[in-house]
């Protein structure tokens, strides 16, 4: 796992899993795998997927070449609401590309370390499935 600061603002961290390395061979195994999880999670709840690749072909809008297909997971931890500030950082994503030869997970850093920890191996898991 690898974190980055996407535009200065944004922690995102970064999980890359070659296709050698996972028995899922494409994007919508994976999206059924982590929503297991999640459904599976005590306080996680599933809220919904969204098709990236098939939306942004759909209005020709820009896509690079090596992306084959990128999908969204989007679920919420959301146990508490202890400000409003709290609703624009839920829910949360995991951003699943697929690229020619590995799998590419992205999501914004969680502010609970626990959390955080958490959706990472969930993730990292994706590797040896």
């Amino acid at each position: 796992m690898t974190k980055t600061n996407l535009m200065d603002k944004y922690p995102i961290c970064t999980v890359e899993i070659l296709k050698s390395k996972t028995t899922f061979s494409n994007v919508t195994e994976i999206i059924e795998y982590l929503k297991s999880l999640i459904e599976n999670h005590e306080i996680a709840k599933f809220i919904s997927t969204f098709n990236h690749y098939e939306h942004t072909n759909n209005i020709s809008g820009e896509i690079n070449e090596e992306i084959k297909d990128a999908q969204n997971i989007i679920f919420c931890f959301g146990a508490a609401i202890p400000n409003t500030k709290m609703l624009a950082v839920r829910p949360r994503s995991f951003g699943i590309a697929e690229l020619q030869d590995s799998f590419v997970v992205e999501y914004l850093e969680a502010p609970k370390a626990k959390i955080n920890e958490l959706i990472t191996n969930w993730a990292e898991s994706i590797a040896n499935k």
